[in-house]
């Protein structure tokens, strides 16, 4: 089972307050949680209380390989904990080169006239038989 480091929101309307835990990425983002790591109050005027994690658990969980968001990521960084970087899988190139481009061909209606005489050619046809 995979585990990601996420926020989920609570409080009020325009008042929002947030806790830093650990979920199953399958789960909504307000959804069921695993466990509760810190808090995250954007709203408080002094930096330094805006923010509290429980370091040793966060800790726990980038040791088990739980990846946190974004976000959560930079709130580890400023707090002083290393998060590990996973690296991207690269593309494999393809060996064959591409076929050549081709412009489509420009589809050209035909005159009146013609499509009215291949009409009464057909309409001819269909009443022999």
């Amino acid at each position: 089972m995979a585990v990601t480091l996420r926020l989920k929101r609570f409080g009020r309307l325009n008042h929002p307050t947030f806790r830093v835990v650990a979920t199953d990425p399958r789960f909504p983002r307000d959804g069921r949680i695993i466990e509760a790591l810190g808090y995250f109050l954007p709203l408080l005027p002094r930096a330094q209380e805006q923010v509290k994690l429980n370091a040793d658990r966060i800790q726990y969980w980038l040791s088990v390989g739980a990846k946190p968001s974004d976000t959560v990521a930079q709130m580890i960084e400023k707090a002083g904990m290393k998060v590990p970087v996973t690296k991207k899988a690269e593309r494999a190139k393809s060996k064959g080169k591409p076929a050549p481009f081709v412009a489509p061909k420009k589809k050209v209606r035909k005159p009146k006239a013609q499509r009215r005489a291949e009409k009464a050619a057909r309409a001819g046809d269909s009443a022999k038989k």
